[in-house]
């Protein structure tokens, strides 16, 4: 696992950090090959969530989040976007592209992952699908999660 993976690993909800942690470890293993898993978005301030909204809108872009701040689950840090990394450095959003050779997209190795571990996967919205998201079911109502109590740290008291 990288360090920019680590990195944000620690900063999600304590409560998912090592079951994100296995996550990943698991699909690096599973890929085998020139693939491995990097989180590219964990846990977003409600700042950074306003910032990524205002794209497409009051800033230039494409729309990249229906989400204002407090209204995504990353804002909890029950949430993370990857993409992988090939051969080390280049960074791949490709969905079906199958690295390892097993004759399965290494991205859907990766969901079937996630799945295992009971998170919800962006690619089966109806609407505004977001491939690269994974969120942890039981924590993906942010009307809920806004309502709870926060600990020292911030992070909701679950």
């Amino acid at each position: 696992m990288d360090v920019v993976t680590k990195e944000r690993i620690s900063k999600l909800h304590p409560s998912v950090r090592a079951e994100m942690t296995n996550i990943v470890d698991e699909c690096n293993k599973v890929l085998t090959g020139r693939a491995q898993v990097r989180i590219t978005q964990g846990l977003r301030t409600f700042a950074e969530q306003d910032d990524l909204y205002a794209s497409g809108r009051t800033k230039p872009g494409k729309k990249v989040t229906n989400a204002k701040g407090g209204q995504s689950i990353h804002n909890y840090g029950f949430a993370v976007d990857i993409c992988l990394i090939i051969d080390g450095k280049t960074a791949s959003w490709d969905t079906a592209k199958d690295w390892d050779n097993d004759q399965i997209s290494d991205w859907q190795e990766c969901v079937k992952i996630f799945a295992k571990y009971n998170w919800n996967w962006g690619g089966d919205w109806k609407t505004f699908k977001d491939l690269p998201h994974f969120d942890k079911k039981g924590f993906s109502d942010w009307k809920v999660l806004s309502t709870k109590k926060r600990d020292k740290n911030n992070y909701i008291i679950i």
